[in-house]
């Protein structure tokens, strides 16, 4: 982790796709003066589970993954996060430690607001107070899916499923139907919780038949309708 040159939230192009989407010119220039903003490689860890919060975090650019410890040490990724996403924002609400850990999946510059601005827009600011409780309804909301997924889907309808969300959440690279994010085998099996080794075979299945192609970590969406059927994601 580095600190950099600061990017000025008048002029932060993730802001449109942020909860500080709304704020007024005034309040962008306050922000931009009492936040920080640091450089984060490739597997650096932004907060770690069993730690407490000391401000809100927002990411100017880059892909970020969101872990729990789970049995033996095994990580499960509950979240994956972009560029304009805030993270750490439950813990900092409820005054409690982070209840899992984040780090970068591709070079990310990431900014700080400190927990007493947060706290300052959310009183007077009823914009931002609404779309946090819409972040933390729809946190509710896909916590509760996840459990139906894991207790009752088949690995391979999860695995499909997982793809389409990578697709629908980060797109495709240009003029290329790989998606637009770089992830190991053992980071979406951690998302479908299986194993790395049920991962790659059922991926290599999905190959063979023409549904996806794969390039190192680059994996491409041939037939998306396919893996909405193997989803069960039909009406």
């Amino acid at each position: 982790m580095k600190k950099i040159q600061l990017p000025m939230c008048e002029t932060c192009k993730a802001r449109l796709d942020s909860i500080f989407s709304m704020l007024s010119k005034e309040e962008l220039e306050m922000l931009s003066l009492q936040k920080h903003c640091n450089y984060y490689m490739k597997g650096q860890v932004i907060f770690t589970e069993g730690s407490f919060p000391i401000g809100l975090f927002c990411i100017n650019s880059g892909k970020v993954k969101i872990s729990q410890s789970g049995f033996e040490g095994k990580d499960q990724i509950i979240r994956l996060a972009k560029d304009g996403d805030i993270i750490g924002y439950r813990a900092l609400i409820s005054g409690e430690a982070y209840t899992a850990t984040a780090a970068v999946i591709e070079d990310s510059k990431i900014c700080l607001i400190p927990r007493n601005v947060f706290f300052g827009f959310l009183q007077n600011n009823a914009d931002i107070t609404q779309r946090i409780m819409k972040l933390l309804a729809v946190d509710l909301r896909e916590a509760v899916n996840k459990i139906t997924i894991l207790a009752q889907k088949p690995v391979l309808e999860r695995l499909a499923e997982v793809l389409l969300m990578l697709k629908e959440y980060y797109g495709f690279a240009e003029d290329d139907p790989s998606l637009n994010i770089t992830i190991t085998r053992e980071e979406i099996a951690n998302i479908v919780g299986t194993a790395t080794e049920t991962t790659i075979r059922l991926l290599s299945d999905l190959r063979k038949e023409g549904i996806i192609d794969i390039d190192g970590k680059k994996i491409k969406i041939l037939k998306p309708e396919s893996l909405t059927k193997l989803a069960n994601l039909y009406d």
